[in-house]
């Protein structure tokens, strides 16, 4: 199968720059994975598609305020993105200009309240970089750390917690998972008032999710590797609704990526945690989830490789085009999808 197999036409006025003042009043897209039937509703009206007994399975990471401006010993300014926590305050980083920042170079932030020394030069132009703080590196990431939106966001970010979903609460994302951008805790609530079950896992989104596919051959892509877990608590939530006959829905391709790694043939879980690379795309014979909510991807992505392996690439790109013809919102504050 090839990669431009997954191409469509959108209007750049499409991408959303900025997030709707409501989380819920997006514009939700059906998408009846059988028969390619689409419907369009808002995202608020989430609880008349769903049923008592389903379960809404969620990624709780929190996206770390992880874009860092710092200084050279020139004085020169450069740009740290934390993307993998190694320890002991060692971090895989994405850096800029990356021929000022070699092995050796030195980095203060703030009134040298964060220094940093790059240890190490790897692959894809990434660095391994030393840090030293005082305090707690979290709090220290938040009073200078700025959100590191994706690169088609131009807009600048009013309200940081608007790029965290309101149930987010494990530190290490270097993106939002986005599907869950859209629930508020009211809706949430009314959820379970009417016999949804809400589950937690984690997933520590990394930044090699938008990554582009450019191998010609899909097949030949290689994922990056992210951290996910599944607790005791989740685990048997999940597995009660499949022996109970309620349907797994996934609340975005990152909760969908965990249950479809660790997922037994039956599509039973248990707990564990551990590094995913897992690669979704048509052909795929998913073992644990019923249904996916998403928002819309970019063309020839991972990410929509995935949705079409659920509902099919022909029934996919039918409804991005309707999507496109209704003038939705594409990408991470845009509009989203209930594939079921």
């Amino acid at each position: 199968m090839k990669t431009a197999d997954f191409d469509f036409y959108l209007p750049e006025e499409l991408i959303a720059q900025t997030p709707l003042e409501r989380r819920d009043a997006s514009r939700l897209l059906t998408l009846d994975r059988r028969t390619g039937e689409t419907g369009h509703r808002h995202f608020y009206e989430l609880p008349a598609l769903l049923r008592p007994g389903d379960c809404l399975v969620m990624n709780d990471s929190r996206v770390l305020p992880a874009r860092l401006i710092g200084r050279r010993p020139t004085g020169g300014v450069c740009e740290v993105l934390l993307l993998t926590d190694r320890g002991e305050g060692l971090w895989e980083c994405l850096v800029r200009p990356g021929r000022k920042l070699k092995q050796g170079a030195r980095i203060s932030f703030g009134e040298d309240e964060l220094t940093a020394v790059v240890e190490e030069e790897i692959e894809d132009g990434k660095r391994l970089v030393r840090f030293r703080w005082q305090g707690i590196f979290l709090e220290v990431l938040e009073r200078l750390g700025k959100m590191p939106l994706p690169p088609y966001i131009k807009a600048e970010l009013r309200d940081r917690e608007r790029y965290q979903t309101v149930y987010s609460r494990v530190s290490g994302s270097a993106a939002a998972p986005t599907a869950g951008l859209h629930f508020t805790p009211d809706l949430l609530k009314q959820l379970e008032g009417m016999g949804v079950k809400l589950c937690y896992i984690t997933l520590h989104v990394g930044l090699g999710t938008f990554r582009p596919v450019k191998a010609e051959d899909l097949r030949d892509h290689e994922m990056h590797a992210e951290f996910c877990q599944i607790s005791q608590e989740a685990a048997d939530r999940i597995n009660e609704t499949r022996q109970s006959g309620g349907r797994v829905i996934c609340v975005g391709t990152t909760s969908c990526r965990t249950l479809e790694s660790f997922a037994a043939e039956d599509g039973t879980l248990s707990p564990r945690s551990g590094w995913t690379n897992i690669f979704i795309y048509p052909g795929y014979r998913f073992k644990a989830l019923d249904g996916l909510i998403t928002n819309f991807h970019l063309p020839q992505s991972t990410l929509l490789m995935l949705v079409s392996a659920l509902a099919g690439r022909e029934h996919v790109l039918a409804a991005y085009q309707e999507a496109v013809r209704e003038r939705y919102r594409f990408f991470s504050f845009g509009d989203a999808m209930l594939i079921q």
